[in-house]
């Protein structure tokens, strides 16, 4: 048994929500007016925020900081615009802005009467230095039994300084899957794992998740992240990301 990692559990029913008559949103880290000692964020994970948006409508957010906000459909597609670019994003797609502070994005649902649901993930760029960008990159959400790279934000030179990896995987009951950690390379202590299921129950790390928790990871075990599914086409968003000094107090 795992008794090396340091972990964390987000658990899906205690996550604060904002509302509004067309607008939802789940926070699995503090964020406006929501705050809790222990929902900290998580490295340069600043926000992590499972969005409902009803149809015809637009929500805009602006950037305290320089940031990398990468926007997930999860279910429809969306229209967005941004102080980087504007465009239309479909499930199987995952959009990466590159926004200086005080820059804006917005998020408006095309679609006549369906709501749509995405994630907003905000990772701080550490380094002070920033310029604007945006990126778009696909995969195939029917691929089944193995994790999908989402992007690789170390390896672009179209993005700020900061460094961080997605992977998405879609899994059927009982399959396994090993993520080792590239920082291992390196130094684990200057790393972390976080792992949000998006549909179904995984065990992660010898640790039980059932849809929308979270998992954060430190000092992992031998650098890499072990789990299983426990119900069929059981979905999981894994980032790498650096570290702060903050995420060991």
């Amino acid at each position: 048994m795992d008794t090396q990692t340091q972990a964390q559990i987000f658990l899906s029913d205690q996550r604060g929500c904002s509302q509004l008559d067309f607008f939802r949103s789940y926070h699995s880290f503090n964020f406006g007016s929501y705050s809790a000692e222990s929902r900290e964020p998580f490295g340069t994970i600043q926000v992590l925020n499972d969005d409902a948006l009803m149809a015809g409508h637009s929500v805009c957010m602006q950037l305290e900081r320089n940031t990398d906000v990468v926007i997930l459909p999860l279910v429809g597609g969306l229209e967005y615009k941004s102080d980087a670019g504007n465009g239309f994003l479909d499930a199987g797609q995952v959009l990466i802005l590159s926004l200086a502070a005080s820059m804006k994005y917005e998020i408006c649902n095309p679609y006549e009467t369906e709501t749509i649901n995405y994630l907003a993930i905000w990772l701080i760029n550490p380094s002070g230095r920033s310029r604007s960008g945006s990126q778009i990159y696909s995969f195939d959400f029917q691929t089944k039994n193995s994790l999908l790279p989402l992007f690789d934000v170390a390896a672009s030179n179209s993005f700020n300084d900061s460094s961080f990896r997605a992977f998405i995987g879609r899994y059927g009951g009982r399959q396994e899957g090993i993520y080792p950690l590239y920082s291992d390379q390196h130094d684990v202590r200057a790393t972390g794992v976080y792992v949000f299921v998006l549909n179904g129950a995984f065990e992660v790390q010898n640790r039980l998740l059932h849809e929308r928790d979270g998992l954060a990871l430190l000092d992992i075990r031998h650098g890499e992240v072990a789990f299983e599914a426990l119900s069929n086409d059981a979905m999981l968003l894994l980032l790498e990301v650096p570290l702060t000094e903050s995420s060991y107090n």
